[in-house]
């Protein structure tokens, strides 16, 4: 019996000291990129977010993004080239051109479905603020003929805020037109 404890007590030993002597392979640590702008999820895959940061590109990129859409005017960027930005992260740059709530619209709700209908990939959508995102997104819903609540409540998860009365307000002139599913880009 003395002699199977002292085996025993051996093969321990000797399993603890190869163990120190080669310590096992620490795990890889993956560098996360930060991302200073607050990012919105409203669906799956798509995030609706203000305007990020120069440094914000890198981080957007690790979320999955492969395509973002700028809402904003060349007026707004203040001689940024966030084209050239985000090539450089390796995402796709489309623009969509909506200097405010006057050019919350039908015809810009269709763009913006077509746009997100040929993007590959998860998709970023922004403004500013993500106050137009979140509208302008409310109001391509509706077209596909989401209950217009559900549709406000997806503008709101995006972002939409005070742009939700010109929201509304398009509502109450005229219904927005749907496409049938078939039909629809």
């Amino acid at each position: 019996m003395h002699s199977r404890i002292l085996r025993a007590t051996l093969a321990l030993s000797l399993a603890l000291v190869g163990a120190c002597a080669s310590p096992p392979p620490s795990p890889a640590v993956a560098k996360v990129a930060t991302v200073e702008v607050p990012l919105y999820a409203p669906l799956p895959e798509l995030l609706t977010a203000g305007q990020p940061t120069a440094s914000d590109w890198a981080g957007i990129a690790a979320q999955g993004v492969a395509t973002v859409i700028n809402l904003r005017p060349e007026a707004e960027m203040q001689g940024r080239d966030e084209a050239a930005e985000v090539a450089a992260a390796g995402m796709q740059y489309l623009s969509l051109p909506v200097a405010g709530a006057a050019d919350l619209d039908a015809d810009n709700a269709t763009r913006l479905r077509e746009l997100l209908a040929a993007a590959s990939g998860k998709v970023l959508l922004h403004c500013a603020s993500a106050n137009r995102a979140g509208a302008l997104l409310a109001l391509a819903q509706m077209q596909t003929g989401m209950d217009p609540e559900q549709a406000l409540q997806l503008g709101r998860d995006a972002g939409m805020r005070s742009t939700e009365a010109r929201v509304r307000e398009l509502l109450q002139e005229a219904p927005i037109d749907t496409c049938l599913a078939a039909a629809c880009p």
